[in-house]
């Protein structure tokens, strides 16, 4: 069958962008042709610094012809009816439709043809939406043209069955001829199908299309040129997708440095070479270390054998490297801790205060974090002081990229312990997925500091993460706050960390003269609150007598909990009054919790857990992670069993009688029936049942053994298959009835001891 060949060739199109555009260019084509009804045998695309490549094998030559049966008004129907039915079928005449009975009568019925299209009709009329729809992160117009693209487009071809596909974009006409590298093999070349421009481009034009084979290509010269030296390439995955989006025809070159940049920490080597040259380091194996050495990628054969491309490459990386060394020398003449200071010039956010203020209440909360993590606190408090201080250094202002790795360096340099260097470092990771998370104690309690500090901060301000926008990587740092401590293995709770957290910004707002309002101001009445009472927030936010006018309280500034709860005030001057009635107090935002739940989802999800087991357990008001992982898993494991599957279909049977006749006599039943109203043994059984194996969980559950708390609920399974086989519930007597369904409350009371089994699935 058939074959179409698709080519948009422009200038240089940027690396990062190569691949996305190859997918949303397969995407969009093959979605055109199977909306017009062409289905491709297979469907290939490439992307490479100046052309994205579609090929589809095996596309007929038109789409089938198909018929269309379209229900009209009844017989007899009004005039304009049967007129707006005529027009929307295109029937010339009534006398065109059928006519067909049903069980509500006779119905118009018009059957419409529709001829299939020519493929290659259709193909100019996706490529042309394609294009001027098709979306860049960046692009450009150029000429007089309307165009957008991301960079000028220099030729489409674009052949079906052998032939030109015609049609015009933005002043560019298809055709069947391409272009090969620069300068090693322009072309033009004129081909008919996929494997003739395979073939001319890579034999005449010197290109290699496949990015993969790109890559490889690299890599295989890479590794030779640094074994004939006896060196070791530093492999970089980023970088090598990178190069292989920048040259159509990679070749390889060893180049030289100056060797006295070595004495240069070797990140800052690295990223020299990577940021701003695109070169990959190498390791001397003999000295553990870099070596004077770098490996370039050409995107040309030089007559020389690349002599002076090395040459050339390793002037620019001395001067880079030289900056670097001025940023170095320079950085080691004012002490890491004198920058303190400095960083209150620097904004973290305008309602959350500067870098410094947000270091201030990490340096409290990272002491708070200390005993918990078993760091020393003095050593965390100043680690976490230290840790943003070279966010002001000459070489963290140029690359931005070794925050934390700089600092280390001068902490180690001024004799500062190992803990408080590395915390240094540490406190920013895990910045991903694959990130390793901070294991020293003192580091784990600065980054655990750090990322509290920063989702609460913005909790209070109301800038949440919304849908697929995260502007602050707060779900980042959420999840960072997961890995550690599971991977830690550390015993923490979160509401009491929180607590402190939000402590720590109310200190820093009061400081700071800021007013957080999360929601609008209005009136409302405090009742009963005379000081003793439960009406103490913080320490130092005390609502006193004088605070109090006609009952009602006046601060200057709140941080809301949700509807009718207040976080925290700021007494001062009168702004405004309490906003709302409220019964009781609390500092933790529900919803954070709640977000903490829904990044715990996300992370053991991808560990193969299931996401109803982990609202089961979350909605017994844990926040152990520890704990609630290790919940997860027992109860997932129970599940797997057959007690468990059964016992959770007798809960959910028992749950869903309660729910009904709860709901008809309009009362929640809840308590200790009375074993001396049970009539059958079943009763009996079950009643004796619950009692041990509640004791026997509640005890499991203290130890924190969760699989011997599911060991006692499984226990219940027999009982309960038991009373549902010979006990009718809804008894005719009233008070046998009101007995039994206590007893099935206590099924659901006893289960829910371990999880709720209401958020449980199946």
């Amino acid at each position: 069958m058939p074959q179409l060949l698709l080519e948009i060739f422009s200038e240089e199109i940027p690396a990062r962008m190569q691949e996305r555009a190859r997918e949303g260019l397969e995407k969009a084509m093959v979605e055109w042709l199977g909306a017009a009804g062409l289905q491709a045998e297979a469907v290939r695309s490439f992307a490479g610094p100046r052309r994205l490549v579609f090929v589809a094998d095996g596309l007929p030559e038109k789409s089938v012809d198909v018929k269309e049966e379209r229900k009209g008004p009844k017989v007899g129907a009004p005039e304009k009816a049967i007129e707006g039915f005529m027009r929307g079928a295109g029937l010339a005449s009534i006398d065109q439709a059928e006519v067909r009975d049903d069980k509500k009568g006779q119905f118009y019925v018009a059957v419409i043809d529709k001829p299939g299209r020519k493929t290659i009709d259709v193909v100019a009329d996706a490529v042309v939406e394609i294009v001027k729809d098709f979306h860049w992160p960046k692009s450009m117009r150029w000429g007089d043209g309307e165009l957008r693209w991301v960079r000028p487009i220099q030729s489409i071809l674009c052949v079906f069955d052998g032939k030109v596909v015609p049609f015009e974009i933005g002043g560019v006409s298809s055709g069947d001829s391409t272009e090969g590298h620069r300068v090693m093999g322009r072309g033009p070349f004129t081909v008919k199908d996929f494997d003739g421009y395979a073939k001319v481009l890579r034999e005449e034009g010197c290109v290699i299309l496949d990015a993969e084979e790109r890559k490889a290509s690299i890599m295989k010269q890479a590794k030779a040129v640094c074994s004939d030296a006896k060196l070791e390439l530093v492999e970089d995955e980023g970088l090598l997708n990178e190069v292989a989006g920048l040259a159509e025809w990679p070749v390889v070159l060893l180049g030289e440095m100056d060797p006295a940049f070595l004495d240069l920490p070797p990140e800052v080597i690295k990223l020299s070479m990577r940021t701003h040259q695109k070169y990959f380091a190498v390791r001397d194996p003999k000295k553990d270390g870099l070596a004077p050495k770098f490996v370039v990628v050409a995107n040309l054969e030089a007559l020389d054998g690349g002599v002076k491309i090395a040459e050339g490459n390793a002037r620019v990386l001395s001067a880079r490297l030289n900056d670097a060394r001025f940023f170095w020398d320079n950085d080691r003449k004012t002490p890491l801790e004198d920058n303190f200071e400095k960083l209150g010039q620097i904004v973290f956010h305008e309602k959350l205060g500067s870098v410094k203020d947000k270091a201030e209440r990490v340096m409290a909360l990272a002491r708070e974090l200390a005993p918990i993590v078993g760091a020393d606190p003095d050593e965390a408090e100043r680690a976490a002081k230290l840790a943003k201080c070279d966010l002001v250094s000459e070489m963290v202002f140029e690359f931005p990229e070794l925050q934390g790795v700089m600092g280390r360096y001068y902490a180690e340099l001024e004799g500062a312990p190992q803990p408080i260097a590395d915390a240094i470092r540490d406190h920013y990771r895990p910045q991903g997925p694959s990130d390793d998370v901070p294991s020293d104690p003192v580091a784990v309690a600065v980054a655990l500091a750090d990322k509290l500090d920063t989702l609460v901060g913005f909790w209070a301000i109301d800038e949440k993460p919304t849908g697929s926008r995260d502007p602050f990587a707060l779900r980042r740092a959420a999840l960072g706050v997961i890995r550690i401590v599971l991977e830690s293995d550390v015993r923490l709770r979160l509401v009491p960390l929180v607590d402190i957290a939000l402590k720590q910004q109310i200190q820093s707002a009061s400081k700071l003269g800021t007013t957080y309002w999360m929601s609008e101001r209005t009136t409302g009445k405090v009742e009963n609150a005379e000081p003793g009472e439960g009406y103490e927030i913080l320490d130092y936010v005390l609502y006193r007598r004088e605070t109090m006018q006609g009952g009602r309280f006046f601060v200057s500034s709140a941080i809301w909990n949700g509807p009718g709860i207040i976080a925290a005030a700021r007494l001062g001057e009168v702004e405004g009054t309490i906003e709302r009635e409220f019964s009781n107090l609390g500092l933790v935002p529900a919803d954070l919790l709640s977000f903490f739940a829904d990044r715990l989802k996300v992370h053991l999800r991808e560990q193969g857990a299931r996401h109803d087991l982990i609202d089961a357990v979350f909605a017994l008001g844990e926040d152990d992670l520890v704990l609630i992982v290790k919940r997860v898993e027992a109860l997932g494991a129970f599940l797997d069993t057959d007690d468990g599957a059964n016992l959770l279909a007798g809960y959910k049977r028992a749950a869903n009688i309660l729910k009904a006749e709860e709901k008809k006599d309009g009362e929640a039943y809840s308590g200790d029936p009375d074993p001396g109203q049970f009539e059958q043994d079943e009763e009996k059984a079950l009643h004796k049942a619950l009692q041990s194996a509640t004791a026997e969980a509640s005890k499991a559950l203290d130890a924190e053994d969760f699989a011997a708390a599911m060991g006692a609920m499984a226990k219940l399974r027999g009982p309960v298959d038991a009373f549902f086989d010979k006990v009718t519930v809804n008894a005719d007597d009233a008070k046998v009835r009101r007995n039994r369904l206590l007893l099935l409350s206590q099924i659901r009371d006893a289960l829910g001891k371990v999880a709720d089994f209401s958020k449980i699935e199946g």
